[in-house]
């Protein structure tokens, strides 16, 4: 089976998979909080409007034939600030420097979910895989992800992702520079 890039309603990269599973970068908003609404889905709306304010092109939804079975959502940042006038608490800025080296801006995966039913299929692994190379054909170099879910735990520790923990929302903070070139 085929997985499919789909970027802004254009169709481009292509990779073999277990399923006819599809990325699709930037996705309609209502269509997703229909979505979002399903029983056993975990979106947090209010986080979604913040860091989607005026376009989905940081949202990024997994496709199975032709229905959504999970997301992602990612954005710009930095070791000082979530978002332009949100900082960051001490400990969590200390992690970001000590895993950046000094690096000050980079890509944050802020959310992935993926229906339990669709769990366990390596479908984690493909989107880390496809992240990866999306973000580095974007131009960006580095990538932090918050996880504490076993499955994500391994993926990053497997793909060489730099890894500490942050104690107060006992999570484990995940750092990979991605080369340009």
């Amino acid at each position: 089976m085929i997985a499919t890039y789909v970027a802004e309603g254009k169709q481009s990269e292509q990779c073999e998979v277990e399923s006819n599973l599809e990325f699709v970068v930037g996705y309609d908003l209502e269509e997703f909080k229909r979505y979002s609404k399903k029983p056993g889905v975990r979106v947090d709306i209010d986080v979604l409007e913040i860091l989607l304010p005026k376009n989905s092109s940081s949202l990024i939804v997994w496709k199975e034939n032709n229905e959504i079975i999970g997301h992602a959502i990612w954005h710009e940042t930095n070791t000082e600030e979530h978002r332009k006038g949100d900082p960051r608490d001490k400990e969590d800025t200390e992690i970001l420097r000590r895993l950046l080296g000094g690096k000050k801006d980079f890509v944050e995966l802020h959310e992935i979910w993926l229906m339990e039913e669709y769990r366990g299929r390596g479908y984690g692994k493909k989107f880390i895989e496809f992240f990866e190379e999306f973000i580095r054909n974007k131009g960006y170099d580095s990538i932090v992800f918050y996880a504490s879910h076993p499955a994500a735990l391994t993926i990053c520790r497997q793909r060489g992702y730099k890894e500490d923990y942050y104690k107060e929302i006992a999570e484990h903070v995940f750092y990979k520079q991605v080369d340009n070139g």
